[in-house]
């Protein structure tokens, strides 16, 4: 139980330094979602290509 308590409490301050960090507590909540959306979508992107990258570059 008290583990358990500790990982939410870890990823609860990491969605609050997310928050502060980007000032998404200052928007909507149609503006936060979008702009989460668009970050996961980037991160997604750069992921995506460096893993072919990568496999490309070991193919060689």
């Amino acid at each position: 139980m008290l583990n358990s308590k500790r990982a939410m409490n870890w990823v609860q301050r990491k969605i609050y330094l997310y928050n502060v960090t980007f000032g998404l507590y200052m928007l909507d909540w149609w503006e936060h979602y979008l702009f989460s959306i668009l970050i996961f979508v980037l991160l997604w992107f750069i992921y995506h290509n460096s893993s072919r990258c990568v496999s490309e570059f070991f193919k060689r």
